[in-house]
C-alpha cells in the first residue's frame, strides 16, 4: 500500500485529488493539508511514502517544504503539482530534491501512474517542461513572485499586497524572504527585500523599472531612487 500525503490550498482541488487517489486499491491518502507549514509535521507523524504538493501554498511554499521534508524524512518522496509550467519552477523543484514534477492539467490517470512510479523510486518529470528548462534562460521568479516584489518596491505593505493579490500574509512574507541569491539574480541587486517594520522605519527600497520587454521575460532591473 502506497501512503500518500496531499497538500493543496484549494479545497475543491484537494478533495478531488483525495477522491481520485482513494479509488485505487494500492493507494491510501493518510493526510490532506491546506498550508505549507503543516507538511513536515504531518509527514513526520503519518510517515507517507509520497507527498503530493502544490507549489503555491500559504505559510510555506511547496518547494521550500519539499526541501525541508527531504532533509528530515528522506524516505518520503515528493511529487510537485503546478499550474505554472515554467522552466524556472522546474529548476527550483529539482534543487529541492523532488522526485516528480507534473502540471495540474495532466490527465488523471497520468497523475495516478506518476504517484506509483515515484513511490517505486523513479524520478518523473514532464517532458515538455524538461525540454523547456534546457532552452530557457535562468529566471528564479514566478509571475506571482515578480508581482509581489513590484508592489513591495512601490511601497505597499504585506497586508496591502495580500489583499490585492488574494495571497495570505505569510505567503507574501515568504516571497520577500527568498534567499539573497535568487533576489540578486532576478533584480541585479545585492539587497534583499524585507517586510516593513512597525513605525515606518524601513530602509529606502530600490526602484524597480519594468519595461514591456522585461515583463515578457520576467526580468527586472534595479536603479536607485524612489517611485
Amino acid at each position: 500500500m502506497i501512503r500518500v500525503l496531499i497538500a493543496e490550498d484549494m479545497r475543491i482541488l484537494r478533495e478531488s485529488l483525495v477522491a481520485l487517489l482513494e479509488l485505487e486499491d494500492d493507494i491510501d491518502v493518510v493526510a490532506e493539508l491546506a498550508t505549507g507549514d503543516q507538511i513536515v509535521p504531518a509527514a513526520l507523524r503519518h510517515r507517507p511514502d509520497v507527498a503530493v504538493l502544490d507549489i503555491d501554498l500559504p505559510g510555506v511554499d511547496g518547494l521550500a517544504a519539499a526541501a525541508e521534508l527531504h532533509r528530515q524524512l528522506p524516505e518520503c518522496r515528493t511529487l510537485v503539482l503546478t499550474g505554472l509550467g515554467r522552466p524556472g519552477m522546474l529548476r527550483r523543484a529539482l534543487a529541492a530534491q523532488i522526485s516528480g514534477f507534473v502540471v495540474k492539467d495532466a490527465p488523471s490517470q497520468e497523475l495516478v501512474d506518476t504517484v506509483r512510479r515515484v513511490a517505486a523510486g523513479e524520478r518523473v518529470i514532464d517532458m515538455k517542461l524538461a525540454l523547456a528548462a534546457l532552452e530557457a534562460s535562468d529566471n528564479p521568479l514566478s509571475p506571482r513572485e515578480a508581482d509581489v516584489l513590484r508592489r513591495h518596491a512601490a511601497g505597499a505593505s504585506a497586508a496591502e499586497i495580500a489583499a490585492e493579490t488574494h495571497l495570505s500574509y505569510g505567503t507574501v512574507v515568504t516571497i520577500w524572504r527568498r534567499p539573497s541569491r535568487n533576489w540578486a539574480r532576478a533584480t541585479g541587486s545585492t539587497r534583499r527585500a524585507s517586510p516593513r517594520r512597525p513605525g515606518g522605519c524601513d530602509a529606502p527600497l530600490p526602484r524597480l523599472v519594468v519595461t514591456l520587454r522585461d515583463l515578457r521575460s520576467l526580468r527586472l532591473s534595479v536603479v536607485s531612487g524612489s517611485l
